[in-house]
């Protein structure tokens, strides 16, 4: 009877190192390449991961996932090209230096040196990249390491600039402004996935706040998040479908959402008139707080389908400079775009001049209670995103 070979008793890790060494010896990841010339291609490209920190557990995963994918494709007769790459530019590699360094703030990366700072962002990940590197090995993940691409090399960036020219030159480019969140301390706007990177729940003061209408003793209630963006505020915003109520409480009118009028007001108050949201287009109004002026038209009511009654008043304060939705609108209705925030998140102008913004909440809705621009006021828990230690606007 044929007896079975006897495995020596090394260990699980001692036996997968010898099966890498022979992978490494025999040039796996090449040979599977070039065995397959005249075979359909299969293109890999890999990721890239941000160089900024060690790989966790999380990027073992990520990695198997998309090995087993490429040796599948190898195994149908594919050739699997498969060419590692590393993103080394951003927010994340930065802040990891700025902690490395014990900055905390865009001044003190120029009073370090601009240059200086670069020099020590490249270092940092090539550092983080040889972590990368031993991990990838180690698990055996087949890709191309020696002949990656890298976002700092100059022939990667040129490329960029190449098919930006090449878009510019089919006309397919135009200059606009377009609302991106912004992080005030390092001064720069943030990509989707430095916001996604954290968030953190803050308590905040709302303020339900009274636009005088234009033609009469009666107000538009508008409800905001955000009190320090109401000296920028050059439109009212309803839902044309919606239907909205002038309302007489406590000796004063108002006009907000039918749906929204007892959980703003309570029972007491009195349906003077209804009507649709389209039937309220190009109403005016007074500006609410008179620090800005514009040449453009503005203070009037706009339509959009985003408003919703499931919350505030059915009626939105907007402001252009400050929300994407608001920004549409304003694109629609040529609205005046009102920036009096600078790159430190601090007012550039208005009598806040100098103030970091979400710092004058207080001091704004005092302003509106002391000249009857104000109905009430709550105090709300709201999430604010976060990179790193920072927080955005």
């Amino acid at each position: 009877m044929a007896k079975f070979r006897e495995l020596s008793k090394e260990s699980v890790k001692d036996r997968e190192m010898k099966i890498s060494e022979y992978w490494n010896e025999i040039d796996l990841l090449h040979e599977s390449v070039d065995s397959r010339d005249g075979h359909d291609n299969y293109i890999f490209y890999d990721g890239p991961p941000t160089a900024n920190a060690k790989p966790g557990i999380h990027h073992v995963i990520s990695r198997t996932l998309k090995d087993m994918t490429c040796r599948y494709k190898t195994m149908k007769g594919f050739k699997v090209k498969r060419k590692a790459g590393w993103d080394t530019h951003g927010l994340p590699v930065e802040i990891e230096v700025e902690k490395k360094l014990g900055l905390t703030s865009k001044k003190d990366i120029e009073n370090y040196g601009v240059e200086k700072f670069c020099k020590e962002c490249r270092e940092s990940v090539f550092f983080y990249e040889s972590k990368w590197r031993k991990m990838s090995e180690r698990m055996a993940f087949l890709v191309d390491m020696n002949n990656p691409y890298i976002t700092l090399d100059n022939n990667y960036i040129e490329s960029v600039w190449n098919l930006l020219d090449e878009i510019f030159k089919k006309g397919l480019m135009y200059e606009g402004a377009k609302i991106l969140p912004y992080c005030p301390r390092c001064g720069t706007g943030l990509a989707s996935h430095e916001v996604a990177q954290g968030y953190e729940m803050i308590k905040t003061t709302t303020v339900y706040a009274k636009f005088k209408k234009k033609d009469e003793d009666a107000y538009f209630i508008a409800w905001t998040t955000t009190p320090w963006t109401l000296p920028s505020n050059v439109a009212l915003t309803v839902n044309p479908n919606v239907t909205y109520v002038k309302v007489k409480y406590k000796e004063e009118f108002f006009y907000l959402a039918e749906n929204l009028a007892t959980k703003v007001l309570g029972e007491d108050y009195e349906v003077v008139e209804k009507f649709l949201g389209k039937d309220m287009e190009y109403w005016e109004y007074e500006q609410l707080i008179p620090e800005i002026e514009t040449k453009q038209k503005a203070f009037f009511v706009t339509l959009a389908d985003y408003v919703t009654v499931e919350d505030g008043t059915g009626i939105v304060h907007t402001a252009p400079a400050f929300g994407e939705d608001d920004y549409q609108t304003g694109r629609r209705y040529n609205l005046p775009l009102i920036n009096p925030v600078n790159e430190e998140g601090k007012f550039s102008t208005t009598i806040y001049e100098g103030r970091p913004v979400m710092e004058c909440d207080a001091d704004i809705i005092t302003y509106l209670f002391e000249n009857n621009k104000a109905l009430k006021n709550k105090r709300l828990n709201i999430i604010i995103h976060i990179v790193g230690d920072v927080i955005h606007l």
